[in-house]
């Protein structure tokens, strides 16, 4: 990978603002319409997810298809779609994909390295109206190891828009991991985005905070300022694309500052957290801390950041872990 990218959030024209005030499957649905709409080969496949009958079905109905509430053959007619030249979006739920519809992903989709486009919602604990059934925290440890398969992450809905118009012409596989309701905003509007290259958020020597998602991206932001009130200056860097992982950002940050922190919305069993550390062990070992959701359910019913912080996945669980890594190497 080429080195780490360097520019800053751009700051928000008024347009911007109001056009990425709106959830990140919001924004994926818009985008892809606008792509479909210049290219033929685009299928929108659907789960039966809602609204998507009403846009893109309703447009461009010679273009959809809807398989109901069938997760399994979703993923085998994208893989027949795709296979015949086409270039469809499975549209499901996290959950769903990478456990419910696990063994058609890994041998219909991954295994014949096709261009399917999985594209899910309600990932990690943005569906925690729904309780621990919908939550989606192991899917990135599922889908991670398949082979072809590229893992993105956007922190944000202007960052959705770019990765999903990066993304157009990948000739693999790709899993793109979307919440539910809105979030914060942490870049105002599109920017040069990289696929398999980590932005750099905020400078720092002292320790690097890894953060991949909505959630983490801004929950590291704000233990960086903490940090900074404390005198740590602390690297933050939005791994939006968890697979292939920017190695190279990695490695400058184990030489340039004195360890990692990573953060997701995700178990810590073979998540952002797992990659890192297989990476860093590799070439650049260096004291790693994981912030993300222990072992065991959260078994009860409340908003995604509320989930998030009574599970440990904190700004203050961050910079105490931040704290840590700079006495280990201090």
């Amino acid at each position: 990978m080429s080195e780490v990218i360097t520019d800053a959030p751009v700051p928000a024209r008024p347009e911007a603002a109001e056009r990425y005030a709106v959830p990140t499957r919001e924004v994926y649905r818009r985008t892809l319409l606008e792509l479909a709409r210049a290219d033929p080969r685009i299928f929108c496949v659907d789960s039966d997810m809602g609204g998507l009958e009403d846009g893109f079905g309703k447009e461009l109905p010679g273009q959809y298809v809807n398989v109901g509430i069938a997760e399994a053959n979703l993923m085998g007619v994208s893989a027949g779609l795709a296979h015949s030249g086409l270039l469809p979006y499975a549209n499901t739920i996290s959950s769903f994909a990478a456990s419910r519809a696990a063994e058609q992903v890994k041998i219909d989709v991954a295994g014949n390295n096709l261009p399917v486009r999985i594209v899910v919602t309600h990932a990690g604990v943005s569906a925690g109206h729904y309780g621990p059934t919908h939550h989606a925290l192991e899917d990135i440890a599922l889908i991670r190891p398949l082979p072809h398969m590229t893992v993105v992450v956007p922190c944000d809905a202007a960052e959705t828009e770019a990765a999903v118009r990066a993304t157009a012409a990948l000739p693999g596989p790709l899993f793109l991991r979307l919440g539910r309701a809105r979030t914060p905003s942490v870049t105002t509007e599109p920017y040069g985005f990289r696929l398999g290259e980590a932005r750099l958020l905020r400078d720092g020597d002292d320790v690097t905070l890894v953060a991949t998602g909505p959630y983490p991206v801004v929950m590291a932001l704000e233990a960086a300022e903490l940090l900074a009130g404390q005198g740590c200056e602390a690297r933050v860097l939005n791994m939006h694309t968890v697979k292939p992982l920017d190695v190279a950002a990695l490695g400058l940050a184990a030489r340039q500052t004195r360890g990692l922190v990573t953060v997701e919305d995700h178990v810590r069993v073979g998540g952002l957290g797992a990659a890192v550390c297989e990476a860093i062990a590799e070439d650049h070992p260096c004291p790693v801390r994981r912030i993300g959701v222990p072992d065991g359910y959260l078994d009860f019913v409340a908003d995604e950041r509320s989930l998030l912080e009574h599970a440990g996945v904190s700004p203050e669980r961050i910079a105490a872990a931040a704290h840590d890594v700079v006495r280990r190497r201090g």
